[in-house]
């Protein structure tokens, strides 16, 4: 029976689409496996080179707490080993550069100590005796933390004999400069010196990650202090930055202090620009300023003008004024009288007339 209702002949479905069809499910199934396997690879070996990484710097981390026991102990030897193997794993490793310059000088002065004071020959050598003699002043003047004392000795050791003891002078160097660079900054308020002696110790052998920041925030310090009292945002950008490293300082205020005063005359001078309570504005930089201290008196005469400006006062309504009951007090022994209402009139009674008998 032919459907009348059906203008296309329906179409039969052929063996060889089916077959087409098939093969492309098969390949995008095979892709799709092929791509979970490779992302499944390729994470697997993203997380061994993590684990990896981790074991590392776990172990680097445990032999470089072995390397202060060693050298409590005086196992200088040991400790020059440890170092040594820490930093051909890893040479920006904190702090191993320089506690391996100190261990080494440990080892020149315990050396220079025990060896035996050397036999008077006929032939002269004064510069050899004088480098030596150079060589354990500026061993003992580190230990003592004299960094410019050791610093003129190696100075005098390299102009006596410049390949003297060379690998263990280097390390000297790098000691000595390192740390007076960093006491000029942090104790003494030196930047320009400090960042001077820590750029001379990188000739030698590259800062650790504390040093080499400290001298960034001093560098920053410097430029914020180039803008100060003539460009105060600039100035205020600058020792904002600056106080992340800490309370530097140039001789005469900190950072903080700094970014204080700095925070106080530009908003004394949004202030006169009549810029006063959006975000940034004057009203904003007396905020930044009280929290490292209080106000001085011209930031604070500022500050409370504003804050009328800025929070002004909300009036008050005073409800009961504007709703009051008007309220009917009687007078006491008056009647009143409604003046609409009538009084009804005594009611007029008709004469009845009397009847009188007939005669």
């Amino acid at each position: 029976m032919i459907n009348s209702g059906s203008t296309q002949p329906n179409t039969p479905i052929t063996p060889r689409s089916r077959g087409r069809t098939f093969l492309i499910s098969a390949v995008i199934l095979l892709l799709v496996i092929a791509l979970t396997i490779l992302a499944g690879y390729g994470s697997g070996i993203s997380a061994r080179k993590q684990n990896a990484s981790d074991t590392l710097v776990q172990q680097l981390t445990e032999q470089f707490q072995f390397v202060d026991q060693d050298i409590q102990a005086g196992r200088y030897k040991i400790a020059q080993q440890r170092l040594e193997y820490i930093l051909s794993k890893d040479p920006s490793f904190p702090g191993a550069q320089a506690k391996l310059t100190e261990v080494l000088v440990q080892i020149s002065l315990q050396e220079g100590i025990q060896s035996p004071t050397p036999t008077p020959s006929l032939v002269p050598t004064p510069d050899f005796a004088g480098a030596e003699q150079a060589y354990s002043s500026a061993a003992q003047l580190i230990v003592a933390q004299d960094w410019p004392g050791a610093l003129r000795a190696l100075d005098q050791l390299r102009k006596l004999d410049p390949s003297y003891q060379q690998s263990q002078v280097d390390g000297m160097y790098y000691f000595a400069l390192r740390n007076y660079g960093y006491a000029l900054i942090a104790q003494q308020g030196n930047l320009e010196g400090g960042i001077y002696q820590l750029t001379l110790a990188e000739r030698f052998g590259p800062l650790d990650r504390d040093t080499n920041g400290l001298r960034e925030g001093a560098r920053v310090y410097l430029i914020g202090a180039s803008f100060w009292e003539l460009d105060w945002p600039q100035a205020l950008l600058y020792f904002e930055q600056a106080r992340a490293w800490g309370n530097l300082w140039d001789g005469t205020m900190t950072a903080s202090e700094r970014y204080w005063y700095a925070s106080m005359r530009y908003g004394d001078q949004l202030f006169g620009e009549g810029k006063y309570c959006e975000e940034g504005e004057a009203y904003f930089q007396y905020q930044n300023a009280l929290t490292v201290a209080a106000l001085d008196r011209v930031a604070q005469n500022n500050y409370d003008e504003l804050l009328l400006v800025c929070f002004p006062a909300t009036p008050t309504i005073d409800l009961t004024a504007l709703v009051t009951p008007t309220l009917t007090t009687p007078i006491v022994g008056t009647t009143e009288t409604p003046k609409d209402t009538d009084t009804p009139a005594p009611p007029t009674e008709t004469p009845t007339e009397t009847p009188t008998p007939e005669g």
